[in-house]
């Protein structure tokens, strides 16, 4: 469980004017990574941290000298081409690497000196997947999108009986996950139209969302051995958004016996940026189950994880047609919730994922499963958002959706926020749905 340090002062100030701004993502209290190059160059992508609208490079930084110590291990795994070393170091470099970020980029620090040098705009910045995900978890942490779905196809059972007991999760495709601006075409399968003796095949015509969070390993665990909740968040490098796109029709085919397959596979985005669990730390909330539901199981509870396991993170879902694009508009907001609504916890994904022996590795990704909150306004898919498509959405440009048509971009947002703190933003997580391919 990570406690307030000095890091956190709201107080805190940078010498990059932008960390500044009231509404900035990324002040000095939040120092999140990516990986990245400068815009249509042919540099090697290397890490960062985002510090107002400019990004530290890592590499760069490393060579200036400034940092020692376990700081400077962990700045030197951080300047690769991708994460990976940094997550394999473990909480207590990511806390050095942290501490002395934070100490370097405040206003009267002596390094400014050195590293003004070090900043590139994220403007002219392009970036990639932050690290070689070798597995991709997608776990169904919301009970609410849970229960709404069940509705759907069980009315007087939404919910199977598993559910309260088990962290839910299916092992998702992690070729396909790509980094926010990347546009994808729309699927193609076999679908089963109501009434028909038997499936057609063509492009999917029940294009969803899922608004989702993306856990990141960082320290794995050796095949046999298991994660306890005690330990399991000194496991986890960061969180980042993640929309899990699916192909709806295609799914409710698809996904008796076993589960989802292309309905799921074709495309992941997610954000750029991973905020660490440190920087997070002033918006824990305890997790509690309301009175009458079942208790976790013992290897699933913990005190830590009573007190503080949550996260009050803001979710938001937004929507740009053609029309509004050509319009010269922005998003429209379709959804906003929390993540403290989840019933189950990343501590209790991680315990779970090895209670069995499962070995994790730095840079695999958690889904935390679409993050719906308990009213339909705070629903964070499609399927739900119109009941099924039998309620479209009406759009303020005077629009209508049910599900995506071609054209349409989806933007997710995610930031946390309260007096007493700094604010601590995710960026955005884009994506733009391309016509099938012939």
């Amino acid at each position: 469980m990570n406690n307030l340090n000095e890091t956190h002062d709201p107080a805190l100030r940078s010498w990059v004017a932008s960390a500044n701004l009231p509404a900035s993502d990324f002040p000095v209290q939040n120092l999140p990574f990516a990986v990245f190059r400068r815009k249509g160059s042919a540099e090697a992508f290397r890490g960062g941290v985002a510090i107002g609208d400019q990004i530290l490079d890592l590499s760069a930084a490393a060579g200036t000298g400034v940092f020692s110590g376990d700081a400077a291990i962990a700045l030197q795994a951080g300047a690769q081409d991708k994460l990976n070393a940094l997550m394999a170091l473990g909480a207590g470099k990511w806390r050095a690497l942290r501490l002395a970020l934070s100490r370097a980029l405040r206003e009267g620090a002596a390094e400014q000196a050195s590293l003004q040098a070090c900043l590139v705009p994220q403007a002219e910045a392009e970036y990639d997947v932050p690290a070689r995900i070798g597995d991709y978890t997608d776990f169904y942490t919301s009970v609410h999108h849970a229960t709404n779905i069940g509705k759907q196809f069980r009315p007087d059972n939404p919910l199977l009986p598993n559910y309260k007991w088990v962290p839910i999760g299916y092992h998702g495709r992690a070729s396909s996950i790509g980094v926010s601006g990347r546009d994808f075409h729309r699927p193609v399968g076999q679908t089963m139209p109501p009434g028909a003796a038997e499936p057609t095949f063509g492009p999917c015509k029940r294009l969803d969302i899922e608004l989702e969070l993306g856990i990141f390993v960082g320290t794995g665990n050796s095949q046999g051995d298991r994660i306890v909740m005690e330990e399991a968040e000194d496991h986890v490098f960061g969180i980042c958004l993640l929309n899990d796109w699916s192909a709806r029709d295609i799914q409710a085919w698809e996904y008796q016996p076993l589960g989802p397959f292309l309905s799921k596979n074709f495309a992941t985005t997610i954000s750029p940026w991973i905020v660490t669990l440190e920087a997070l730390a002033p918006y824990r909330v305890p997790f509690d189950r309301p009175a009458g539901e079942p208790q976790p199981l013992p290897y699933l509870d913990s005190e830590d994880n009573r007190r503080g396991g949550a996260f009050d993170i803001q979710l938001q879902v937004g929507i740009q047609t053609p029309a509004m694009r050509k319009a010269g508009q922005g998003d429209a907001s379709i959804c906003r919730t929390s993540y403290r609504h989840a019933y189950w916890t990343v501590a209790q994904m991680v315990t779970h994922h090895t209670v069995n022996g499962c070995n994790l590795q730095p840079g695999d990704l958690f889904g935390s499963g679409t993050l719906s909150g308990p009213t339909l306004d705070q629903a964070g898919a499609l399927v739900e958002l119109t009941v099924g498509g039998k309620q479209p959405l009406q759009l303020p440009d005077g629009e209508a959706r049910t599900y995506l048509e071609d054209g349409d971009a989806v933007v997710l947002r995610g930031w946390c926020e309260k007096t007493g703190a700094a604010r601590i933003g995710f960026g955005e997580c884009w994506g733009t749905v391309l016509p099938a391919r012939a």
